[in-house]
């Protein structure tokens, strides 16, 4: 698997499939290199890695997404160790995401070392678990 920066070559695909984005964003978390594209050895996207700052310093995975294909192979978990130690690199020693309660990757951010921390209810929707991990 290839990791690496987002670019505008990757807008539609992201456009495409990232339903949670609002379509004037893509651009702007592109610029700010803020995605990591998941491509294959050929050079195929098959997911991405989307992330921001919560309270403007820490850093938030937004989103992990991969094609259903590429999906139960450990990509997601390598996905993940790439942008805890590119965050690392970048100075930071705690991450967080989040997950919806009726979701399976809570299960999986917990296997990575993640820790529940809190929880989230909007109306109407599903409880929103928030999680964190020390990568010092």
């Amino acid at each position: 698997m290839i990791i690496e920066q987002a670019t505008m070559a990757d807008y539609d695909y992201i456009l495409e499939r990232d339903r949670h984005l609002l379509q004037h964003l893509i651009e702007t978390k592109i610029n700010a290199q803020e995605i990591y594209m998941l491509r294959s050895k050929e050079g195929n996207s098959f997911g991405w890695l989307r992330y921001g700052y919560f309270w403007d310093n820490t850093p938030f995975m937004n989103m992990l997404w991969l094609d259903d294909e590429f999906r139960g192979q450990g990509l997601g978990k390598q996905a993940v160790l790439f942008w805890e130690e590119e965050m690392k690199r970048n100075g930071h020693k705690f991450v967080m995401t989040s997950t919806l309660a009726n979701e399976e990757a809570q299960h999986f951010y917990r296997k990575l070392g993640y820790k529940d921390a809190g929880c989230l209810l909007l109306e109407n929707e599903p409880l929103e678990i928030i999680l964190t991990k020390n990568i010092s």
